[in-house]
């Protein structure tokens, strides 16, 4: 199957109202496996690659890009590419080159106004090159005066701070901070599925909600049908991958042939895909 498009999975998910996910690749492993997920549950998938996941291939994208689009481009089901997490303008300029169809600038290190002005700058590119992007936005001055993060605890979007964003950007989709965390190991995040409503009533692009392997399945459910069209999945599946290589070293302490747990390992993650994706299509 040829690549898709990022634009068209999420405009698809939009429409008939689900959520298309979007998986983090780390190694070939994780593209294969969740591409096999993918084909299991019979759903569209994005595969993403972060810009700390270039930093652990040497800051190289090109190999760990053209694998996991050759993986795409081998799929049964529709799979796209996504490049997460820029916040080097550089890596932003290869995207388009390197195959992807969309990318998630990450400005939100800055405060609000150099948040915009720099965001503004890589839609611009990205629009001129036929990218989607993504940008993120927290709650800009939180509790007692302090910034928070996008993904800090306690950290909300404000609806109407996300409209203005939007409009003075010309993002195509906002990744929203409303209950979930990154890294989070345990299902224990609380989505507030009044400002997911609100939000999606408030912004003209799709929601996007990063962190989501620590929200439980009900919860992830729910945020799709109040509003989420894109869930970012990562530490999930690193928990399963590295669970079974854990397992299976624990019971052959001698094996040094990395074919056998890596066997394994992309089926504890393609377990897991399937999983996600029964939950939110």
């Amino acid at each position: 199957m040829t690549l898709s498009s990022t634009g068209d999975l999420v405009a698809a998910a939009q429409v008939a109202g689900r959520a298309v996910a979007a998986f983090n690749v780390i190694t070939l492993e994780h593209a294969e496996g969740i591409v096999a997920g993918a084909e299991r549950a019979g759903a569209s998938v994005i595969l993403q690659i972060s810009e700390n996941a270039v930093k652990f291939h040497g800051g190289r994208l090109l190999p760990i890009a053209c694998a996991a689009r050759m993986v795409a481009e081998g799929a049964d089901v529709p799979v796209s590419l996504h490049l997460d997490h820029v916040e080097s303008e550089s890596l932003l300029h290869q995207a388009a080159d390197a195959g992807f169809s969309s990318v998630m600038f990450d400005a939100s290190h800055f405060d609000y106004a150099e948040n915009v002005a720099a965001t503004r700058r890589a839609a611009e590119w990205a629009h001129e090159n036929g990218l989607l992007i993504e940008a993120e936005l927290g709650m800009v001055g939180g509790k007692d005066g302090v910034s928070l993060g996008a993904h800090d605890p306690g950290a909300r979007t404000d609806p109407a701070e996300a409209a203005e964003y939007v409009a003075a950007t010309g993002v195509d989709a906002l990744a929203v901070a409303v209950g979930s965390s990154h890294a989070m190991t345990e299902r224990t995040a609380g989505l507030d599925f009044g400002l997911i409503a609100r939000l999606r009533d408030a912004v003209p692009v799709p929601l996007v909600l990063h962190g989501s392997s620590g929200v439980p399945d009900d919860a992830l459910a729910k945020g799709v049908r109040e509003g989420i069209v894109k869930v970012n999945i990562g530490t999930a599946l690193n928990v399963a991958y590295t669970g079974a290589v854990r397992t299976f070293l624990a019971q052959d302490a001698r094996a040094v042939d990395p074919r056998k747990y890596l066997t394994l390992a992309r089926t504890g993650l393609a377990d897991a895909v399937a999983q996600m994706l029964a939950v939110i299509s």
